[in-house]
């Protein structure tokens, strides 16, 4: 008796499991059927960058370029603490195929130069974010911490100031006056000169920016500090430049720091495109 009160529900559940294998797989359901189409979706896998190494940074440099930007270097007299000068110090990195930096530290009768550069390939570990679109992302967080001022009319004409244009264009005498060279002094200015203010670039790479500050530390001589970065593809570039006078009282150029690092700027964005 036991056993035919049993039987009867075994029978039901297996009536019941063979419905629910069957059924699916003939009326187009949720089984079998779908999982093609659910292989071909996720197969859809975001668009790698176009960059998958990155140059030796302390390498990728000319020799002219780096004479601009550190003038001190040229005055070393010896000639193997030249040649180091030249070679730069590379920064630690566990990674070089994703991260590399090169900096640079040269004094002068006039002032000490530091340059640092840095390069990062971005690689995205979500497959439905390409690395490009990652790098994107990363650069406008970078660029919001930099934290550019908004432009004004008269400052958006003049955003982008050429390299052939002379300092004698910035009025002079005032407190936002530049100098016409490093070694020149000048009344010490309150900000960067109109003109030269931290700002967005459109002739660098796929997106870029310029920041430029002026430190001073009490009465001790001030700081300029000259920030370019710019993103092409999955590869942020990052350019610090920086120049202490020697000489209380004189301060360092903007625009000439300025142009100097958007020249290197241009110089590693057309070592990568190469």
């Amino acid at each position: 008796m036991q056993r035919k009160a049993y039987v009867p529900g075994v029978a039901a559940l297996l009536v019941a499991l063979l419905a629910g294998c069957t059924g699916g797989s003939g009326d187009g359901g949720t089984t079998d059927d779908a999982n093609p189409g659910d292989a071909g979706t996720a197969s859809a896998v975001a668009e790698p960058g176009k960059y998958r190494t990155l140059p030796e940074p302390c390498g990728a440099i000319s020799q002219s370029t780096l004479d601009a930007l550190l003038p001190g270097i040229q005055q070393i007299a010896d000639e193997d603490q030249r040649e180091t000068a030249y070679e730069g110090t590379p920064t630690v990195t566990f990674d070089t195929d994703r991260k590399v930096g090169c900096r640079w530290k040269v004094e002068s009768t006039d002032a000490t130069d530091r340059l640092l550069v840095d390069l990062e390939r971005v690689v995205s570990y979500d497959t439905a974010v390409s690395d490009d679109a990652q790098a994107e992302s990363l650069f406008a967080e970078q660029q919001t911490a930099a934290d550019l001022p908004e432009p004004t009319a008269s400052e958006s004409a003049t955003s982008d100031v050429s390299s052939s244009a002379t300092p004698s264009t910035t009025p002079s005498g005032t407190a936002s006056s530049s100098t016409a060279s490093s070694s020149s002094a000048s009344p010490s200015p309150t900000s960067t000169p109109a003109g030269l203010q931290p700002r967005t670039l459109d002739d660098l790479g796929d997106e870029a920016f310029l920041d430029d500050a002026l430190s001073s530390s009490g009465s001790t001589a001030q700081q300029r500090t000259v920030t370019v970065a710019f993103r092409t593809s999955n590869v942020l570039v990052t350019i610090q430049y920086e120049e202490q006078s020697a000489t209380v009282g004189t301060v360092p150029d903007s625009k000439e720091m300025q142009d100097r690092a958007r020249n290197l700027a241009a110089e590693l964005a057309d070592a990568l495109a190469g």
